[in-house]
């Protein structure tokens, strides 16, 4: 096997196969100006799978007979990045307006239901738990559901440790201190956070009626990866998934304009999210 394998080994065909290949499996969305991702994402595999170019790589997934690395390539095409209470504005609103409004609701039955539903390594997922945490609902039966296509960047997120540049990034330093024990040159977040998390495979386009009702999903920076009839299935299983008067956030960029009306605009200090009615 040679030691560099050039990209454009991928003849047109192939990526042509490649990019409904990964549509299929995961209903991400890749037209020719993301050549340079399937490369970049794709070649690791390539290398580690000892084959010869991303040709070979496309030879293997047309047989169907190697379930591993068909894994390994819909899970590398999927996005990763997330860190501690990202953006923050979305949690801002969270805390001073829809959690209040909820815990209210909820005071007599004291249950609260959130869903992470992009939650990748499971900063966001914990993020939730924190801040719940500190608002006093300890005694509260809180779940937090977190769900991504990858099974193998959720077994990152159940073990729940994390590396100091990760920590670093969007963490407050007192949640650090109270929420995360050091081990060795990473931090495990404590056993009481992790307990009110639970994470799980899920692919979106799938049903999602069974898993609701919840009060609060985040459901950010994923629907911008799907084409516009996958966009209005989704929003539509999200809704039906609240409680009436739950709560949806979305991405910055992201909006349920024309694809779902069950789904009333509020805009709270900095951001905005979407109510069931």
């Amino acid at each position: 096997m040679p030691e560099t394998i050039s990209s454009a080994s991928l003849g047109a065909d192939n990526y042509v196969f490649l990019t409904d290949y990964i549509h299929k499996e995961s209903g991400i969305v890749l037209d020719e100006s993301k050549r340079y991702l399937i490369e970049s994402r794709l070649l690791p595999i390539v290398r580690q799978s000892q084959l010869d170019s991303l040709d070979g790589l496309c030879a293997v997934l047309r047989t169907r007979g190697n379930v591993k690395i068909q894994r390994q390539v819909v899970e590398a095409m999927t996005t990763h990045e997330t860190l501690f209470f990202r953006d923050v504005a979305p949690f801002d609103a969270l805390r001073t307006e829809i959690l209040p409004a909820l815990i209210e609701q909820r005071k007599v039955f004291r249950t609260l239901r959130l869903w992470s539903a992009a939650a990748s390594s499971g900063q966001e997922a914990y993020s939730l738990a924190m801040l719940l945490l500190e608002m006093g609902l300890e005694g509260w039966n809180i779940q937090i559901l977190g769900t991504d296509l990858s099974e193998s960047i959720l077994e990152r997120a159940r073990e729940g440790k994390y590396k100091q540049n990760e920590v670093n990034r969007g963490l407050p330093a007192h949640y650090l201190v109270k929420y995360f024990d050091r081990k060795g040159l990473d931090w495990q977040i404590k056993d009481h956070v992790r307990r009110i998390v639970r994470f799980e495979q899920f692919d979106l386009r799938q049903s999602m009626r069974a898993k609701g009702p919840f009060d609060v999903i985040f459901c950010r920076n994923c629907l911008i990866y799907f084409d516009m009839p996958t966009r209005k299935s989704i929003l539509s299983e999200l809704s039906g998934t609240l409680f009436t008067g739950g709560s949806l956030v979305l991405g910055g960029t992201e909006s349920t304009l024309n694809l779902d009306d069950r789904l009333r605009r509020v805009v709270a200090g900095r951001t905005v999210y979407y109510q069931a009615v």
